[in-house]
């Protein structure tokens, strides 16, 4: 049969390839260091910042997962990740201009050199030699530029899959689809049957009048 029944269970999305989940990921590593590196022990900013970086990893992983059964509950948790991201931003926001410290913009020499680097590169692996031994003003710009990314490649993809939920629908709508395409290919499957019945009978009948002549 040509006709495919749609599917109930949309298919997991690979969450270890999204380029936004390895950025989270590298922004959640990055964090725990930086915090320990250059927060005073006991500076309940420490775990706002650790729970904001890990919560916008670990929520799209659990979009991903949910998004099987659920789009409506992968595009919240996606806008939760966002949430935590944006917290994160403030965060390391508020340390540079609370430190003194330098952001840098467009006009700062080494802009360029620090969005390049992070645009190129998305692992851990990438990053981790550099924990122990950048400033906290290069940590930090690091982490807003990571921040920024992110939440911009985030929000594509959002659209992307609310473009896909307004096609296919939720949950409901694809199991409708599952049992309307099933009967279709049951009714065109019975059609079929009695068409090869009818073409056996038929020729069954011409047998039969060869042998009585």
């Amino acid at each position: 049969m040509d006709t495919k029944t749609p599917q109930v269970l949309r298919k997991q999305p690979n969450w270890e390839g999204l380029y936004f989940y390895q950025k989270a990921n590298v922004l959640y590593q990055l964090t725990f260091v930086f915090t320990k590196r250059f927060l005073k022990r006991g500076d309940r900013t420490i775990d706002q910042m650790v729970q904001a970086a890990r919560s916008g990893k670990q929520n799209i992983v659990e979009g991903s997962a949910d998004g099987v059964t659920s789009m409506e509950m992968e595009l919240k948790l996606l806008n939760v990740a966002r949430s935590s991201i944006k917290e994160l931003k403030e965060d390391y926001e508020d340390y540079i201009t609370s430190r003194h410290l330098t952001r840098w913009v467009t006009d700062n020499p080494r802009y360029d050199g620090m969005l390049k680097f992070c645009r190129k590169h998305n692992k851990i692996e990438d990053y981790q030699d550099y924990f122990e031994k950048w400033t906290d003003e290069e940590m930090a710009n690091i982490a807003l530029t990571l921040c920024h990314m992110v939440d911009k490649m985030m929000t594509t993809y959002q659209k992307q899959q609310e473009e896909t939920f307004v096609k296919e629908g939720g949950i409901k709508e694809r199991m409708t689809a599952a049992r309307l395409g099933y009967r279709t290919n049951q009714r065109e499957e019975i059609e079929r049957l009695k068409q090869e019945l009818e073409e056996a009978n038929k020729r069954i009948a011409e047998l039969e009048a060869k042998l009585k002549n």
